[in-house]
């Protein structure tokens, strides 16, 4: 008796719950966005236990499942897809009100790794944006690979990156997703050499392995123009037509072509994500944070 005198108080205390908890809004999305509740958990730097539980709370709150599982891991219900759009609104409003708020407080120094094909594309309107809000704080800009960066985090020279990596699990933030696409000289005819010259922008540059392992699969040749770290040099010999490159169909110049009829590899999708430092991080790295959440995903829906 007494268990079931228990059980209907927890139902009207659940009937009873009018405002909904940001902490359970963020577990939510971050687990949508990582079709898996371990790589969520990595993300917000919880336990795969913690994850669960908040998201067994969430779907006890609104009396709806909000994920079924299936052989390529967690999907959203419809009640889930139906709650994401809403949920994501929810958190850029929360995070504004937070950053506007705690504005004049912020000050100090962030150092932002980001990779250079987005600095002046994606993010150019996100650190405008971040640099007015808060004027106190001194921006120090890290370019450089994702691999470098990402290895720059993790000793502790930069407060937080933005890294682009193949669509999978990551301890990151999954900011957007977007096309990694042969981009050439408009109506150039690098495109049909063969061996193909190839210009990327450095070594270590996140897109090589996936593009030389599309060439070898395609049974391709190619050839090395350029890999100097320098984007402006690689977008230069690829405006004279000396090679092709690769980049996200969202980083393109609007004076380049997109190949998709030159007999190249199709080349995977690749994640724009956000990675924190495992430590805490310090105020004006959490406030640049919800600004590239926000900017990133404005961009989403505009696109």
């Amino acid at each position: 008796m007494q268990c079931l005198i228990w059980f209907a108080l927890a139902i009207i205390m659940l009937r009873m719950i009018r405002d909904l908890d940001m902490t359970l809004i963020r577990t939510f999305v971050t687990t949508a966005d990582k079709a898996s509740m371990t790589a969520a958990a990595n993300a917000l730097h919880l336990t795969q236990g913690a994850v669960s539980q908040q998201v067994k709370r969430l779907e006890e709150v609104l009396g709806q499942s909000l994920f079924e599982r299936d052989r390529r891991g967690l999907r959203l219900t419809r009640s889930g897809e139906r709650l994401l759009d809403k949920a994501r609104r929810l958190l850029r409003l929360n995070d504004e009100i937070l950053a506007e708020i705690r504005g004049g407080a912020v000050a100090g120094r962030v150092r932002v790794g980001v990779p250079y094909d987005l600095v002046g594309t994606l993010l150019a309107p996100v650190l405008k944006a971040y640099a007015e809000a808060y004027p106190q704080v001194e921006i120090s800009l890290v370019c450089a690979s994702s691999p470098e960066l990402a290895a720059a985090l993790a000793a502790g020279t930069i407060d937080l990156a933005v890294i682009e990596e193949r669509v999978g699990p990551s301890p990151g933030e999954c900011l957007l997703i977007d096309r990694l696409v042969w981009v050439g000289a408009r109506g150039g005819a690098a495109r049909l050499k063969r061996p193909l010259p190839v210009s990327i922008v450095a070594d270590t540059c996140a897109f090589r392995p996936a593009v030389l392992s599309a060439l070898a699969e395609h049974g391709l040749d190619w050839r090395t123009v350029f890999e100097n770290g320098n984007i402006d040099a690689t977008t230069a010999t690829v405006r004279s037509d000396l090679a092709v490159t690769t980049w996200l169909a969202s980083t393109v110049p609007a004076d380049l072509d997109i190949l998709s009829d030159a007999g190249l590899p199709a080349l995977p999708n690749f994640s724009v994500n956000l990675h924190l430092p495992k430590h805490a991080t310090q105020p004006a790295a959490q406030a640049f944070a919800g600004h590239i959440r926000e900017g990133l995903s404005r961009y989403r829906q505009a696109a």
